[in-house]
């Protein structure tokens, strides 16, 4: 591995953590900010900051905590990375798998479809991201049930400032380690109050605590990705929108559509044939693209089309299902 120190890190600062660094050659472009825009849960989310350099990210490994630094990609298209704390070689070991690689777009057909060939053709780098932590992706996922963004990242983001761990390394201030199982099942109801999260919420990522191990070795043993997702959804709880949200982000599921999302099926709708549709007309629009239907989501949401918001804005909702 590299001994590459990304953004100028002091080397004082490095030494007392176990440390780890590597140079990634993408086989392909990779558009760092569009495959890594989902890690994030809003603007202040503590377990990731974006700046004009890159990206820093925290994970829960299992070999211990960890804070990745990416880069932007150089000239020549490779990406520089560094990680700290116990969990450091994991990290740098999942680069790759973070950046899309074994995300095979060859078979997406859009060519019929002018906003979707022209968003591919603007957007090359463009891949789904793999970060093989499927529950530091359920719970935040579980948070945004039935509420605006707004109000979901406000209490994910109290959360892991008043549970979550300092994160190892020369990282930014304020960058938090997401809880371990054991303190998310011990935060009590009044606390999940303060944080704006209702007793529902609150209860169904106590369910999926009570199973986190046996919950996470059955989706990574599942055969395929679609037994992956029912294996989720045999937590009280977890619906068809949750694990969707989840397996994106862990797994790469490039067929996962949110189901239920309050916006989704009126932006899809408006972008394929010009006006809003329900959840089963976004599925029909999507059924040509069976396998693909996430990467064409996300071929659509990076295109640039304006969603049309009707209504007072002051009582627009998010009512996603479960």
């Amino acid at each position: 591995m590299s001994t590459a120190i990304p953004a100028a890190v002091p080397v004082e600062r490095v030494s007392p953590l176990p440390f780890a660094s590597t140079v990634y050659s993408p086989a392909e472009p990779v558009d760092l900010h569009g495959t890594l825009s989902m890690l994030g849960r809003g603007p202040h989310d503590p377990t990731t900051k974006w700046d004009a350099r890159g990206v820093w990210r925290t994970f829960r490994t299992p070999e211990g905590v960890a804070t990745l630094r990416i880069l932007t990609p150089a000239g020549d298209g490779s990406i520089e990375a560094a990680a700290w704390g116990p969990g450091a070689d994991w990290a740098i070991a999942a680069v790759p798998g973070l950046l899309g690689r074994g995300d095979d777009w060859s078979d997406l057909d859009v060519r019929g479809t002018p906003l979707l060939h022209e968003s591919r053709r603007r957007n090359p780098g463009l891949r789904l991201m793999r970060t093989g932590r499927m529950l530091e992706a359920l719970v935040p996922a579980v948070i945004e049930q039935r509420v605006t963004s707004i109000e979901a990242y406000r209490s994910w983001s109290r959360l892991v400032r008043w549970y979550g761990e300092v994160a190892p390394g020369p990282a930014p201030e304020g960058l938090r380690v997401v809880p371990t199982v054991e303190q998310w099942r011990g935060i009590p109801s009044w606390e999940w109050h303060r944080a704006g999260v209702d007793p529902g919420r609150a209860r169904t990522v106590a369910s999926a605590m009570a199973v986190a191990g046996s919950l996470e070795r059955a989706t990574d043993a599942a055969e395929n990705l679609a037994v992956a997702a029912g294996k989720l959804r045999t937590v009280a709880g977890i619906g068809v929108w949750t694990a969707a949200e989840t397996l994106q982000r862990s797994h790469a599921d490039p067929d996962a559509v949110s189901v239920g999302d309050y916006h989704l099926a009126h932006y899809v709708g408006e972008a394929l044939i010009g006006r809003r549709v329900d959840d089963e007309g976004m599925l029909e629009l999507l059924e040509p693209w069976t396998g693909h239907r996430q990467r064409v989501i996300r071929l659509i949401l990076a295109s640039g089309h304006r969603f049309e918001r009707r209504g007072p804005r002051i009582t627009l909702q998010e009512h996603r299902w479960h």
